[in-house]
């Protein structure tokens, strides 16, 4: 059975927050759709301005390496441009010298992220977690925390 699709990026200017989200059976065009509207997204924030990113990706399944290859790039690449640099990115050979810059003097100041793996996220939250930065199964505990995230 495939998983129904969705990819959306909200910017809430109140909060301060992006909230960011992918999932179903998704190939290198849904990936490529997504990437878009989280860029679109980070094109609404104002210049010389700080927020707080929350990557929902709980329901996601790559339908191909092609998919998975793209979609592992997205996060890391984008909050590079923002001045952060993601707790995970040693994992992935080609993003180990990825530069951190900062594109029109935005910085991100926190990030979450949701995925449905219990195991990999465990692992990932307790090697990468840090007071700014952590993973989660539940997407309802992921918004908690980032909203608690003073911005």
């Amino acid at each position: 059975m495939t998983a129904t699709k969705q990819f959306n990026t909200t910017w809430y200017p109140d909060e301060k927050l992006i909230i960011t989200h992918i999932s179903g059976d998704v190939n290198r065009e849904d990936v490529e759709q997504w990437d878009q509207s989280l860029q679109q997204a980070l094109g609404e924030l104002p210049d010389n301005s700080t927020f707080k990113l929350f990557v929902n990706l709980h329901g996601f399944k790559a339908i191909n390496f092609d998919a998975h290859k793209r979609f592992r790039t997205v996060i890391p690449g984008t909050l590079a441009n923002y001045g952060w640099r993601v707790g995970y990115i040693d994992l992935f050979e080609e993003a180990a010298n990825l530069p951190i810059t900062q594109t029109r003097g935005i910085t991100c100041t926190a990030a979450v992220h949701v995925h449905q793996d219990e195991t990999k996220i465990a692992l990932y939250d307790e090697r990468f977690g840090r007071e700014c930065e952590r993973f989660f199964t539940d997407p309802q505990m992921a918004e908690e925390w980032i909203r608690s995230i003073s911005g």
